[in-house]
């Protein structure tokens, strides 16, 4: 039975299409999976002409037709063309898109989606309540029990995983925020990540809310009256974790390989060091989800759009994975 996976175009005013047809170009060996791009088809021919990638893209006609790459738009008509980065129309049809592949996902006519970028800005002006894809997705779904790994290499092939507490947050909320039962959350989610990618040992590393982990409550008394008791919850029920641990040394053992994952208390404290080390290779992956969804870990680049000249390797790497998670047997080669 074919694999297929669920490829959206994103905010196509951003580097979106570019991105998601160089990555493909480069999938045709893997003949037994076939992608469903779920965008505009004028943008996509557009594309594959100006990129002379020259993929054989098909209209999608059910799960038996020929062929390895489909698209399909849930709009009943094409946008405009030369969009304004930003613009309304291309907000609204992203969030169709990004709806229509999870929808796919739910009825099971997929087993995986990666997402190209969409701009929040952008589809907040256009009318929506919307936070990120990640949170989109999980109400979507009726998932309430989800967090956002980020994951990267540096050339040398040394890894960060981080999976986060709290996601998009201004920084004045998050010590409000953080709670027990997120920490163990993020904790199982993590320790569930590992075995999916076949990390045996599961070496989880948690991070302390304030410097230096509180200084035993001097600092701040969130580690101490609620990290740790999560933590210590968790290593009740048999998980290798550690923590809470200033988050300035914990990220230097993690990448040194001491640790698979690292909990992160908020954004920035997680995804600095990583984008530090895997800016153009991060992926994006949605753990807690009943279905498979990973992007790249990165945004629409409104500088750059419609030049050709747009990186696709974070975008190659979000669909390896998928492909790789949805297969299972051959994860372990793109996180060990």
């Amino acid at each position: 039975m074919a694999l297929w996976i669920g490829v959206t175009l994103g905010d196509v005013t951003g580097i979106g299409p570019e991105v998601v047809l160089k990555a493909l170009a480069a999938e045709t060996a893997s003949e037994e999976t076939r992608y469903l791009l779920i965008g505009d088809e004028r943008c996509l021919w557009h594309w594959n002409d100006r990129l002379d990638r020259r993929l054989p893209l098909r209209a999608y006609a059910g799960p038996d037709t020929q062929g390895q790459f489909f698209f399909v738009n849930p709009l009943s008509s094409s946008l405009p063309q030369d969009l304004p980065p930003g613009a309304p129309a291309a907000a609204n049809a992203a969030i169709a898109w990004l709806t229509d592949g999870a929808q796919r996902c739910l009825r099971g006519q997929l087993q995986a989606l990666v997402t190209a970028p969409v701009n929040k800005h952008a589809i907040i002006q256009a009318g929506h309540a919307f936070v990120g894809q990640t949170e989109f997705l999980a109400q979507l779904a009726a998932a309430q029990r989800t967090a956002m790994m980020l994951l990267g290499d540096d050339e040398q092939g040394r890894w960060l995983r981080v999976v986060l507490v709290t996601t998009h947050l201004p920084i004045r909320q998050v010590a409000d925020r953080i709670t027990r039962e997120k920490i163990e959350l993020a904790i199982e989610l993590a320790h569930q990540a590992c075995c999916d990618l076949r990390l045996p040992q599961a070496r989880i590393g948690v991070c302390g809310l304030n410097p230096h982990a509180g200084e035993g409550g001097d600092m701040g008394r969130e580690d101490l009256e609620i990290t740790a008791l999560a933590v210590q919850a968790m290593q009740q029920r048999k998980l290798n974790v550690t923590g809470p641990l200033a988050a300035d040394s914990l990220f230097y053992h993690a990448f040194r390989g001491d640790y698979d994952v690292v909990v992160a208390m908020y954004h920035d404290q997680g995804l600095v060091p990583l984008k530090m080390i895997g800016f153009e290779r991060g992926i994006n992956w949605t753990l807690g989800l009943p279905f498979i969804r990973t992007s790249p870990d990165h945004g629409t680049a409104y500088d750059i759009a419609g030049q050709g000249k747009a990186s696709a390797t974070s975008m190659s790497a979000a669909i390896r994975l998928a492909r790789q998670l949805a297969n299972k047997p051959g994860i372990v080669s793109i996180a060990s």
